[in-house]
């Protein structure tokens, strides 16, 4: 089964499907990798902390194209018979994900320009300073960059909090409403009737 390039009525097109996921594979990398880091030696946590300005970066620019790529392309609607309160609450929580897949990343981004040091990007390049941030007193960009750094940690503790109830939907519709909510975002599946 192929998968159409646009969104449809009835499922995801494969623009929509594969920003999904790499953006969700990003995402969870990037927890894994700054969970893990704090017990390493400082040269080895410093490799891995740059790895993860590199995908968070990455992030961003994924879910910038992912915003537009919805602009333009109207997700399927939710099934039919779904009660309103649900229909809310699955909208009101992809808003929510949207809002974080693009200020984690940008506090994220904010928070290493306040220090003045740029985020090497993949090693390939320096990736410019977030505009605003760079030349500052090192007391004054120390304080914006502890401010940028709550705030970072913060919205990226309520991504760890969305992502679980985020797949418990998606596993509630597959498997007790038996719909195709699930289905409609996972590449090569067929719907159900």
């Amino acid at each position: 089964m192929t998968t159409p390039i646009r969104d449809l009525p009835s499922r995801y097109g494969a623009v929509a499907m594969t920003l999904h996921w790499l953006i969700a594979i990003a995402i969870i990398t990037n927890l894994i990798i700054i969970l893990t880091v704090d017990d390493l030696p400082r040269p080895e946590r410093m490799q891995w902390v740059a790895l993860h300005k590199s995908i968070g970066l990455t992030v961003l620019i994924l879910s910038i194209a992912r915003i537009v790529w919805r602009w333009f392309n109207p997700v399927p609607p939710p099934p039919v018979g779904l009660p309103k309160y649900q229909r809310i609450a699955g909208t009101a929580l992809h808003h929510l994900f949207y809002l974080l897949i693009v200020a984690i990343p940008l506090a994220g981004w904010m928070m290493t320009s306040a220090s003045g040091r740029p985020i090497v990007f993949f090693g390939l390049f320096n990736w410019p300073l977030f505009p605003g941030l760079g030349g500052m007193t090192p007391q004054t960009g120390h304080a914006y960059h502890e401010a940028f750094e709550s705030v970072h940690v913060v919205l990226g503790w309520s991504l760890v909090g969305l992502i679980p109830l985020h797949i418990a939907a998606g596993l509630y519709h597959h498997f007790m409403l038996k719909d195709n909510v699930l289905l409609r975002m996972l590449p090569g599946t067929k719907l159900r009737p």
